[in-house]
């Protein structure tokens, strides 16, 4: 069974963020055999002076299959309780695939642009059968861990931060399209333009890589290189990343 299991509000300025507590928390119900974790993406939400966060204001979604619902959502609690940082305003959702419907997609939806309340959002994952919890501060974590689930089964929203078997920040240097794939369980590389890219064709990844979500697919963007004998695609700078994810 497939589970959208997602985090908000874990950190303060000076403890490790929330996308390292998903990365480490996906790394714990692999080594576990709770379940396989498929990928971990990072979503941006509303910045607004009437809403505490601690830097971005992101929360992290972990796409997990497994077949042991209580284990699953026991580990996630007790790694919240133990390890959300002092100061913070943690949240866990976890939703079955089948339980996020258009309802909560627009929760998400709304999340990156208007002020919610820790209220409805409990309405709603009550009204879906979706497990809502927040664990420290005032717990209006609830709100982007809510927010995450729905946006990721959009699938138009976001980069992803994990992919399986892979950390995102190992791969660098030129691949051909096909060796990239392999490697990283990247599904789709286009060019700024939507064109996609051939197997053969050679991608320099540079020496971070990152994925988008689109069409519910991991997508890595390049950019064409102008005479270079090594590679014919390089991918595109951080910022571009930021301005088509956030």
């Amino acid at each position: 069974m497939k589970f959208f299991v997602a985090i908000d509000d874990t950190d303060n300025l000076e403890s490790r963020g929330t996308g390292f507590r998903a990365r480490e928390m996906g790394k714990l119900i692999v080594e576990q055999g709770i379940g396989d974790v498929e990928s971990i993406s990072r979503h941006q939400l509303y910045v607004h002076e009437n809403i505490p966060f601690t830097s971005h204001n992101s929360s992290a979604c972990l796409i997990v299959s497994s077949n042991n619902y209580d284990a699953l959502q026991k580990l996630c609690s007790e790694y919240l309780i133990r390890e959300a940082a002092e100061g913070s305003d943690a949240g866990l959702c976890i939703a079955r695939e089948e339980s996020i419907n258009e309802q909560v997609i627009d929760w998400g939806n709304r999340a990156k642009k208007e002020i919610l309340t820790k209220e409805n959002a409990h309405k709603l994952a009550n009204e879906r059968g979706i497990f809502l919890e927040g664990y420290t501060g005032t717990k209006i974590g609830v709100i982007g861990s809510l927010a995450a689930v729905g946006l990721r089964k959009a699938g138009n929203d976001g980069r992803s931060i994990w992919v399986k078997g892979k950390e995102l920040r190992e791969i660098s240097g030129v691949f051909s399209g096909s060796e990239l794939k392999k490697i990283s369980h990247i599904q789709v590389i286009k060019s700024v333009d939507d064109t996609l890219i051939n197997d053969n064709e050679r991608i320099d990844v540079g020496n971070w890589l990152r994925p988008v979500i689109q069409n519910k697919e991991i997508t890595v963007i390049v950019k064409k290189t102008k005479n270079n004998e090594n590679h014919e695609w390089q991918h595109v700078s951080k910022e571009y990343i930021k301005n088509i994810s956030n």
